[in-house]
Parts: structure tokens; C-alpha cells; sequence
């Protein structure tokens, strides 16, 4: 009983304070991230810095806040994204001609249809779907705000074949 009610008290703060585990629904994400694969999401880290270009993160739906959603972050606070057919395009204080962001973890060939232009407030954020044909996103709700996120994605945990920690595609300004 002893040791039980130890094991509890490690591991429930975990749990809800540091790291929560979050199943894929649907291919937004594809080809880095497919239906009902297995993360564990990292609650931690964000409150001592702010979340990166690149890298994944999992909040809840504006429109539908008890709803979780994975996205990759595209626009920083402050920034212009324009999010266009050949490529997305950064505006800021350091780029204020632009410039096109590497996308790597993208398939080749991805056909962009719906485009838009943000000009993002000081706790707002452009997230875009891996799968931009198939995801709804920023470009269909707009910007997501900070108080929102939840998380980024640290851990695959299943498929056992894919099982590790996920690779942090962080895109930094040219």
C-alpha cells in the first residue's frame, strides 16, 4: 500500500503538470504524424520560454475549446505570414523585406489552395497543418492565441515501430 501511494504521488503531478499523453485523430498532420499514433505531450517547457517556429504543438480549438488539436507553428507574435502557393513568407522586425521559410518535414509537391495573410497581435500565433490540402487551421479560423496552447509534442510512444523522441524542426529567422 505504502509504495502504491508513493507511485501515486510521483506520478500524478507528472501527469497533470508535466507531460500529458495525446492520440493523432485524422491526417492534417501526415506525413510526420498519422491517425491514432501515440504522443506525449511536453506542458512544461513553455512556461520558461515561448513556443519556436517548427515545432508541434497540441491547444485547444478556438472554436471549440474542449477539443484538442496538433499543429505546427508557422508566425510569431508581432509577425506578417503570408501564406501563399509556392511557400509561406515571414514579415518582422528583423526580415521587414521577408523571407521564405524551409519547410522540411513537408511532402514535396503539397498543393496549397486556401491562402491568407496574417498580421499576428503580441500573443498570437500562425499554426499550420504537415498536411495543409487536409487541415483546418489558421488559415480557416485564424490566429491561435497563446493561453491556448497546451503543449508541443515530444514523445512517440506508438506506433512501437516509431517509438522515440520526435525530432524539434525549430525554424530560426535567416
Amino acid at each position: 500500500m505504502r509504495l502504491t501511494l508513493i507511485a501515486a504521488a510521483i506520478a500524478v503531478p507528472i501527469r497533470y503538470f508535466v507531460a500529458q499523453p495525446f492520440i493523432v485523430n485524422g491526417a492534417s498532420m501526415e506525413p510526420n504524424f498519422h491517425d491514432q499514433q501515440y504522443l506525449v505531450i511536453d506542458e512544461l517547457t513553455y512556461f520558461f520560454q515561448e513556443p519556436q517556429r517548427g515545432e508541434v504543438v497540441v491547444f485547444h480549438y478556438p472554436l471549440n475549446p474542449r477539443q484538442y488539436f496538433i499543429k505546427r507553428i508557422i508566425g510569431l507574435p508581432g509577425e506578417t505570414v503570408e501564406v501563399r502557393a509556392d511557400g509561406v513568407s515571414v514579415f518582422n522586425a528583423l526580415h521587414p523585406d521577408g523571407f521564405r521559410i524551409e519547410e522540411p518535414y513537408l511532402s514535396a509537391g503539397l498543393e496549397v489552395r486556401v491562402l491568407r495573410r496574417f498580421e499576428l497581435g503580441e500573443r498570437e500565433y500562425v499554426v499550420l497543418g504537415d498536411n495543409r490540402p487536409e487541415s483546418s487551421d489558421s488559415r480557416a479560423w485564424g490566429p491561435l492565441p497563446r493561453e491556448l496552447i497546451t503543449g508541443r509534442a515530444v514523445f512517440r510512444a506508438w506506433p512501437l515501430s516509431q517509438f522515440g523522441i520526435l525530432e524539434q524542426h525549430v525554424i530560426p529567422n535567416p
